[in-house]
């Protein structure tokens, strides 16, 4: 709904705008009195400041106004004269960008002018001035108006400088522009992620993704991310969002994901082994910055061996490695073998590409590629890209093509299409090009680079193959480990803190040879377009328990993300969720259920025959909105449009899972209760681990906890395992 300029303004842009005219007249008027023009330079400089404040204002507000439009007359669906529309609201959004940057410098010299005046003030006063003395030309005999005007002056511009600082830069209201239009908000946070993404690629020193005009990778992402965000759409801000997900953190607990059956101890000791090495592909700084936040520096430099540059051509050369091989000798040093055990690999990677490493180890007669995780931009674009796509079948040769059990590999060949992680599956298929892919375009009598380590009579020839990674290092290492299975039959991956990067079939037939570790409940073994889907869920049935939250606020959230939804099923509409019940009070209904023991899920379904209707039996809300058409309750609506691994339609992603054998390490936690208050009761720190096998359906959800960033720290995982072995053999010896 498009409405006037006028009614657009923002209220703090209104007064902004007044007291930046109110500063132009006071500082114009005090020049007309001056006794001293020359000494009225500050406050000329300070009220054209002011003056160009209010013009940026203006323009800044025109190019607002435009831009909202163009993406109002975005078409809804993709069409030929979509990329040109696409350009041109690209254009328009610039313009209000640069114009809102014009403003912000505007603000800066307002507040550097500001400073300055007040300084002179503070200067004037400490002084034992005369009666003939004038501040900036202004005479405080003759006219007793001029000190005062001064007065008011200083005191206008100094409230300007502060009130700057708190107003954004939008002088309109976007959102009447966009009233509820969820399509208008979409292409909207498509801009400012996409605009915001580029600026600090750019920063990075990655110039040639600002210059692109079609659509990337990039792009993609900020699509992915607008879905995400358009929640806004019907007046729900973030700050209710982060607040529902703080209800989540507190009233959460991890879902058990074992039923005690213990890992095997061989398999704990090779990920503990291999691990070292997918924790020393991280070369750059990051590495460093956990371990030592204070001197991260100076260990980073001592790892890149800046402190003997003499041994420089000792190092193997890697692809995009510095000119004193920095990153070899980081991942030398870290990995603890000899500069000759390294032969080949790569840094310094693009879009969609993988850093990696190829390590000799003629002790242990093996050959290990180390892949690393998310370090770079590059590699972030490559986590952003989480939409799935097809894989083909040569994605899927180490299955099709090996001596897998045949019910493993007749499922997988009769479930055809399978599908990835679009990102990971892109970045896989580049790095099997670098190591083994070549022979393909050679012609037929040229070999790889693996075979010509790992072929009949080749120097490692009988040697074993082992993939390992963390983090998005782990889910290439995975998809790698797909494609050369059939090749080399003693190949095994480990992986640490992977993404969810296949679907269920492919993820269960892969469990002879890869082996997925996961600790605790870090965030990125969890992490796919569906589980952030069920987590925007998960926070309004938190919020419907919360004593202090009203029932307009879950109602609008619900209706926010039902008509924010990319996936919501078609021919449905929305009605005012405010003549649903809004004197009811959600926690009151739903607090009487919990307290007769019944558990409300937003994702799972209930089967069984007998029981209630699927809406009563997971829609805590349903008693609220039982006298009303079921078309009307949008509550109802949004849990029918929740993403369900077990009940998938084509309107929702596809369900991602961890691939392989999944170990997953559980710290076990000593609870200590204060005296004196028998409600206190403190966790201590983990004094020993477990690790189960673990049901690969149990990490589809988010687990939201303080520890969940912390725990996929690489050093974590190392330390567990080692526990784990320390207590098993201590064990041992006891029996």
């Amino acid at each position: 709904m498009r409405m006037s300029m006028f009614k657009s303004l923002r209220l703090s842009a209104v007064i902004l705008g007044l007291c930046n005219l109110g500063v132009v007249i006071v500082g114009g008027y005090l020049v007309f009195l001056s006794c001293d023009r020359g000494r009225m330079v500050p406050v000329v400089a300070v009220s054209l400041a002011g003056a160009l404040k209010i013009f940026a204002m203006v323009r800044s507000a025109l190019a607002q106004q435009a831009t909202a439009r163009t993406i109002l007359d975005s078409p809804l669906e993709t069409t030929i004269a979509d990329t040109v529309i696409r350009l041109q609201r690209r254009v328009r959004y610039k313009s209000w960008l640069w114009w809102s940057r014009f403003a912000v410098v505007i603000t800066v010299l307002q507040v550097v002018g500001t400073t300055y005046l007040v300084f002179q003030l503070a200067k004037h006063i400490s002084r034992d001035v005369t009666s003939t003395d004038c501040l900036f030309g202004v005479d405080s005999i003759g006219n007793q108006q001029k000190p005062k005007l001064l007065l008011l002056f200083m005191i206008m511009v100094y409230f300007v400088a502060l009130l700057q600082c708190f107003v954004g830069p939008e002088v309109l209201r976007w959102r009447s522009f966009y009233a509820t239009q969820d399509n208008a908000w979409k292409a909207h946070y498509e801009e400012v992620f996409d605009h915001g993404i580029r600026e600090a690629l750019c920063c990075l020193g990655r110039v040639e993704y600002l210059s692109t005009s079609e659509e990337d990778e990039v792009y993609s992402v900020a699509q992915l991310l607008g879905d995400l965000v358009t929640y806004r759409a019907s007046g729900t801000g973030h700050l209710e969002l982060l607040a529902g997900l703080a209800l989540l953190q507190r009233q959460s607990e991890s879902p058990k994901s074992y039923e005690g059956l213990e890992a095997p101890e061989e398999q704990i000791k090779w990920a503990l082994n291999f691990h070292t090495f997918a924790e020393g592909a991280y070369t750059g700084p990051l590495l460093d910055v956990g371990r030592s936040p204070i001197c991260f520096s100076c260990a980073w430099f001592y790892r890149q061996g800046t402190l003997t540059p003499w041994t420089r051509n000792r190092r193997p050369r890697l692809h995009g490695d510095n000119w004193w091989r920095g990153h070899a000798a980081a991942f030398l040093k870290y990995v603890d073998v000899p500069p000759e055990a390294l032969r080949k690999g790569r840094v310094c990677q693009k879009k969609r590409e993988a850093a990696y490493f190829v390590v000799v180890l003629h002790h242990i007669r093996c050959v290990v590629i180390a892949v690393r995780g998310t370090e770079t931009p590059e590699d972030l674009i490559t986590d952003g890209l989480g939409r799935e796509c097809p894989l083909s079948v040569e994605d899927l040769d180490g299955l099709i093509n090996s001596y897998i059990d045949p019910d493993v590999k007749k499922s997988v060949e009769s479930s055809f299409p399978h599908y990835g992680h679009f990102g990971i599956v892109g970045a896989a298929r580049d790095l099997y090009m670098h190591i083994e892919g070549n022979s393909a375009n050679n012609g037929p009598e040229s070999i790889g680079f693996l075979s010509s380590l790992l072929g009949a009579g080749c120097e490692c020839d009988g040697y074993d193959l082992r993939i390992v990674g963390h983090s998005l290092g782990g889910a290439i290492a995975t998809m790698l480990g797909l494609r050369l299975y059939s090749k080399f039959a003693n190949l095994h991956v480990y992986t640490y803190g992977a993404l969810p990067c296949v679907d269920f079939i492919v993820a269960s037939a892969c469990s002879e040879f890869v082996t997925s570790i996961v600790y605790n409940n870090e965030f990125s073994a969890r992490l796919s377009v569906g589980a952030i889907l069920r987590l925007r869920a998960a926070v309004i049935t938190t919020l419907s328990q919360d004593e202090s939250t009203d029932t307009a606020l879950i109602f609008r959230l619900a209706r926010s993300f039902l008509k924010a939804s990319k996936y919501q099923l078609s021919g449905t509409e929305v009605k005012d969720p405010s003549k649903i019940h809004p004197s009811a009070h959600v926690h009151h209904i739903y607090g009487e259920n919990l307290e007769n023991g019944q558990e409300y899920s937003i994702w799972n379904e209930d089967d069984g025959k007998g029981h209630v209707d699927d809406d009563e039996s997971t829609n805590p809300f349903h008693d609220m909105i039982a006298d009303n058409n079921p078309l009307e309750d949008p509550v109802s609506k949004f849990f029918e449009t929740v993403p369900r691994s077990e009940n998938r339609s084509v309107h929702h992603p596809l369900e991602m899972f961890l691939a392989g054998l999944v170990v997953h390490i559980v710290p076990q936690h000593r609870n200590f209760r204060v005296p004196l208050c028998k409600d206190w009761i403190i966790q201590g720190g983990a004094d020993d681990y477990k690790a189960y096998i673990a049901n690969r359906e149990s990490f589809n959800d988010i687990t939201v906890s303080p520890s969940m960033f912390l725990d996929h720290l690489p050093w974590r995982c190392h330390k567990a395992m080692q526990k784990i072995l320390e207590a098993r053999n201590v064990e041992s010896m006891h029996v």
